[in-house]
């Protein structure tokens, strides 16, 4: 199946999730990223805002890290410091998802401890496969973000043994579903 068709059908999949389904599964993926040493000896996490129905991040918010969240600005992603208690504002970004305002103090790569990235699926060999846009690939391929702690997040059922990938495609560290955290088979 190519990429397209693909997405198309795990999207599907993934919405049609009923909602306490969701929130438990989403509870459950929160539970294994909280007692992994990568997240608990980071300092800074960038994560994102949920959309989707992509598993939700938002218990780990209270947990005492700077967290980073990305702004589209053009083709790339920059990062900006966000606050869960609502002390920086958020704004709907060029494909309606909440972002940091631009105003937010930004964080540089070297001040990243560990970045959570959405997806659609993932593999066993830490590739993903997601909203097509090339931003993460981009991001991770550039020489100050290709070492950082990469983990995707997807529910089990996106856990694949293989996506289509092409060459431009970067590996993650490791993936995340609500049955636990698996390193790739890249990193190991």
């Amino acid at each position: 199946m190519d990429k397209k068709a693909l997405r198309k059908s795990l999207l599907q999949a993934r919405q049609s999730i009923a909602p306490e389904i969701w929130q438990a599964k989403s509870s459950q993926l929160c539970d294994h990223l909280r007692s992994s040493a990568l997240f608990t000896q980071a300092q800074t996490v960038l994560a994102y805002f949920s959309i989707r129905q992509e598993p939700d991040l938002s218990l780990l918010f209270p947990a005492s890290k700077t967290w980073g969240f990305p702004r589209c600005v053009g083709k790339r992603l920059t990062w900006h410091v966000w606050s869960p208690d609502g002390s920086l504002a958020l704004q709907a970004g060029a494909y309606g998802i909440p972002e940091p305002c631009p105003d937010s103090p930004i964080l540089e790569p070297d001040q990243v401890d560990l970045m959570l990235v959405p997806a659609i699926a993932c593999d066993t060999g830490g590739y993903r496969l997601g909203y097509g846009g090339g931003f993460y690939d981009r991001l991770l391929a550039s020489p100050v973000w290709a070492e950082k702690i990469t983990i995707g997040i997807v529910f089990d059922s996106a856990y694949l043994s293989i996506v289509p990938e092409d060459a431009w495609d970067q590996p993650l560290t490791a993936v995340c579903t609500e049955k636990g955290l698996f390193f790739s088979e890249q990193r190991l």
